[in-house]
């Protein structure tokens, strides 16, 4: 590692009290009344989200979780003003080629903790927390936007001492991971995401689209006609959002758990069928405990004000597609991207790395083989 000076050893260490508070507030939540047989039409039920916030007040075990996090190297460095937590797990194999892994929201780095150990037997990894989520703490400043956290991690991986390197992510993460490479096409080698980086420009009756095209068309209808309303919220007024998710952790877990479901697999009931519960609800604390609700929603706000047409990208990128929960089409992916890969998987949705980890890792593998 080079830069000793710019980067610091970092340990997730929780004070006692904080964790007592949390159980604290979660014991004296103020229930909402509810309209009696609506399920999750109107939103997250309040008999599933009362069983699950017991739970994670008296079974849950975020010690546990925390040393687990912790048996990998983390660091923290300031880049452009912010600090920037990230772990970084060091390949046997000392040709392995380094490949940054990004999340998105309402992830976190834990999204990549069943892919660091077979990922790391062929790849250094590195996995940074993006600017206001986690560990790498609210942001200071405006103007985060995917672009900005892309620059940031090519000084990261500069500092690093890499300069031939894959990037791989989903949602925020992959937007993160393919704007990487239009802004260092000489150091990244090749881009893996899952879920696409555009959304559908066709419409469901458009004769040229294949049925599996069609049903994502008509998957980003239903969603954005049922469940979109949070894109609304956190591009226009995250920080007044914030008060409600950073005051109440149920609020916190049923902003976060009405999502999960949403993008997780359809064939999936609860969100906690699809996502293990306690890494669920890992994740969850991980906002709770550094206070980054507003923060983190906050990408969606500035990505908002900074919208416009997007760059090509020249290296050659991997698109993942998870069932019809990820929506992008192979036809508007190529106007934007050298897409020399595309795999569609009938198992997994919009988490692909906490669904359907096996499926993930094996075609992040496979696709980077060449360019080791």
């Amino acid at each position: 590692m080079t830069n000793d000076i710019e980067i610091r050893p970092f340990h997730i260490d929780i004070p006692q009290a904080d964790l007592d508070d949390l159980r604290d507030r979660l014991g004296r939540t103020r229930w909402p009344a509810e309209v009696a047989g609506q399920g999750w039409r109107r939103g997250v039920p309040v008999s599933y989200l009362r069983e699950l916030a017991a739970y994670w007040a008296d079974h849950y075990d975020w010690r546990a979780w925390e040393a687990r996090l912790n048996a990998h190297p983390q660091f923290t460095t300031e880049i452009d003003g912010q600090d920037i937590h990230f772990l970084h797990v060091r390949s046997a194999d000392p040709g392995a080629l380094p490949l940054i892994l990004t999340h998105g929201w309402p992830g976190s780095f834990v999204e990549f903790a069943d892919l660091i150990e077979p990922l790391s037997r062929d790849f250094h990894l590195v996995i940074p927390s993006l600017p206001g989520f986690g560990f790498s703490g609210p942001v200071t400043e405006p103007g985060w936007t995917s672009a900005r956290v892309a620059a940031a991690w090519a000084e990261l991986m500069r500092r690093l001492g890499y300069d031939r390197y894959g990037a791989q992510g989903g949602d925020f993460g992959g937007g993160v991971s393919r704007e990487l490479g239009v802004i260092a096409p000489d150091n990244v080698v090749a881009v893996h995401v899952n879920g696409g980086t555009t959304y559908p420009s066709a419409q469901e009756d458009d004769p040229t689209l294949t049925e599996r095209e069609r049903a994502r068309v008509r998957r980003m209808a239903e969603f954005m006609g049922e469940a979109g309303g949070y894109i609304a919220i956190q591009s226009t007024r995250p920080q007044t959002l914030a008060y409600g998710l950073t005051d109440s952790p149920v609020g916190q877990l049923a902003w976060i758990l009405d999502k999960i479901r949403d993008m997780t697999d359809l064939a999936k009931e609860l969100p906690d069928e699809a996502v293990d519960r306690d890494l669920l609800l890992t994740d969850v604390s991980i906002y709770w405990l550094t206070r980054t609700a507003g923060s983190s929603a906050g990408l969606y706000y500035e990505d908002a004000q900074a919208w416009g047409e997007q760059r090509y990208s020249p290296v050659p990128l991997a698109v993942a597609q998870f069932t019809v929960q990820d929506i992008a089409l192979r036809r508007d992916e190529e106007k934007i991207n050298n897409v020399v890969r595309w795999s569609d998987f009938d198992r997994g949705g919009h988490f692909a790395a906490m669904e359907a980890p096996d499926l993930l890792i094996a075609d992040i593998r496979e696709f980077f083989t060449s360019y080791r």
